[in-house]
This record gives C-alpha cells, structure tokens and sequence, in this order.
C-alpha cells in the first residue's frame, strides 16, 4: 500500500512500465524515478501478469492469522459489551482475556465506541451513506429562540436575560444536507408552514445545482405536518422529479446527518457567541455556513469538507 513518503503511486508505477515498455535500461529507469532495480523489476513483473490492475497496491494483512482468538471467544466479547455497556478494562477480567486483546475484538466488529450501540437494546447502530450526492438529501427544521435587542441571557446573565425573553418568539432554521457530501443548505423563517417548506426546497434544489449536483432523487424527512401532509409539499416534490420518504416515528436517528448539522450550526453559529441582537446573530449566517461547506474539516468524511466531495466544486475553493 502507498504511504504519504511512497516514491511510487500509481501514476508513477503507469510512468515506469510506460518507460521499459518503450525500450529503455530498466536499471536506468530505477535510477531516474529513485527507486532500486528490484522494486522495478517487481511492478514490471506485476504489469505484464495482470495488467493496469497489478499497478495498485495490496493489503498487507496475511492470508491466514493462526493466533487470532477464537470466534466462540469474540462471541462472548460482543455480546457483553452489548449487555453490560462494559469497556475493555472490566470486560478483560471477566473473560479471563488482556483489555488489549478486548479492545481489539471490539474494533474488529464495530463496537469499540458506545456511541455505535442504542443504548437501550445494545444494538448496532446501523450507519450508512449514499454513493453519490444528490442520491439523496435530508430536509429538517431547527426551532430557535429569537435575542432580544441589547442581547438575552448569554450575554446579561440569567436574571436579566429571563426578564427580557418572554414576548421574542421564535425563528425556525429549515435546512437541508446532502447524504452524501454533507453539503447544507439552510434559511432562517419566521415559520414552519407548509408554504415555507416547499418554497425553502425548491431554493435548496437550486442551490444544489448551482454548486453541481443536478438532480435530487430523494428527500427524507420526519413526520412532522408540512412534510406528512401538505399538497404544496408534494407539489415542490414533484417538480424536482424526486420522492419523498418520512422516517419512523420518534426516530430522530434516521436523519441524524441533518440533527448532526443542527447540533453543530447550534454551537457554532447560534450559541457560539453572546450576540447582544438577533440581527447580529443573523448577520453572521451565512459566512458560517459558507465556511462549514467550504473550509471546515468533516469527520464524518475522514475530515474533508463537504464541498471537496462534490466534483464540480473540488479545488475551486481554499
């Protein structure tokens, strides 16, 4: 496998054969890539027995592990961890097994981190991700306390702030996030009414497709009325030539990339600071959400940005 220091990648081992293909010392062509003779002769060798496809690398995992624990043994390991929520160091003495050698058979089968079971069941938690953006999108809407002017509690302290919220109302965060890429798209609206949904999908539809996703194929929402309900919904479905799906009741989970989104914009945008108005909070918006998009690393996707997974947009921005 290629490493970061690797003097050949998979262009430079096409540019090798190409070079000894075309009748050139193949001690020459090691000397000018800076490479040895005998790793050489090895891509060569691999290129004339299977093609372009011996040009990329291998696992180095062995075919057969002899010492590797016994599967009855992993059994066991998986189904306390899912019944006692227990971590490496009190499962190894239970099982008679090192909290190394544990940990390593929760890694093994996805179970190293709570985070991955439901709590309630112990079941895994079943991840997943579209193969291309546009594939499908998760729409969904933030219910967010208005500030008041000279600002609320975060910034007057709790028995000030109180005093000043009561009549502010509420702006509701409707936002969309691609499966895929986790690119988003979001507005702030005074409501959550049918009318502002669709209108709201039809700008995220033309957002997407400015930015190179051409077409929505999917939309999952919760269950809430505009979504579950509403003919203008249908109606912004059907002009986007996409299907909608709700999720199951009280399951949150489903659309979790969007609840994820929520959380973030939550405290990064709205709470990140004490803003002494709502229209200073507002302000800021949008060059957040222009910096989640473009230049803010995603751990979700191996700590790229959401833009980079789009291929129109790879590049263009730094």
């Amino acid at each position: 496998m290629s490493h970061r220091n690797a003097r050949l990648t998979v262009h430079g081992r096409q540019l090798l054969v190409e070079r000894v293909g075309a009748g050139r010392p193949i001690a020459h062509v090691a000397a000018e890539m800076g490479i040895s003779r005998p790793t050489a002769h090895k891509w060569v060798r691999r290129w004339r027995s299977e093609g372009e496809a011996g040009l990329h690398g291998r696992s180095s995992r062995p075919l057969r592990t002899p010492h590797r624990t016994a599967a009855a043994v992993e059994a066991r390991v998986c189904r306390l961890r899912r019944d006692r929520k227990l971590g490496p160091a009190r499962l190894g003495p239970v099982l008679g097994l090192p909290a190394s050698t544990v940990h390593r058979i929760l890694v093994r089968h996805g179970l190293n981190r709570l985070a991955f079971l439901d709590r309630p069941t112990g079941q895994v938690i079943r991840r997943y991700e579209r193969d291309r953006p546009g594939e499908l999108v998760h729409v969904d809407v933030k219910k967010l306390g208005r500030i008041p002017a000279g600002g609320g509690h975060k910034a007057l302290g709790r028995r000030a702030g109180r005093a000043r919220r009561s009549s502010m109302g509420f702006d509701y965060v409707h936002s969309t996030v691609d499966d895929h890429s986790r690119l988003a798209y979001s507005e702030v609206h005074s409501d959550e009414k049918a009318a502002t949904c669709a209108a709201f999908l039809d700008r995220a539809a033309a957002f997407f497709q400015a930015v190179g996703i051409d077409r929505i194929e999917r939309v999952l929402t919760d269950n809430a009325w505009p979504y579950r309900k509403s003919f203008a919904w249908r109606d912004a479905l059907a002009r986007l030539g996409a299907t909608g799906k709700l999720t199951r009741a009280y399951r949150p989970q489903t659309i979790g990339k969007v609840e994820r989104f929520h959380r973030t914009l939550l405290d990064e945008w709205a709470y990140h600071q004490p803003y002494t108005s709502e229209s200073k909070r507002q302000a800021a918006f949008t060059d957040w959400l222009d910096w989640y998009n473009y230049h803010r690393p995603h751990t979700g996707i191996s700590s790229h940005t959401p833009a980079s997974r789009v291929t129109n947009l790879t590049g263009q921005y730094t």
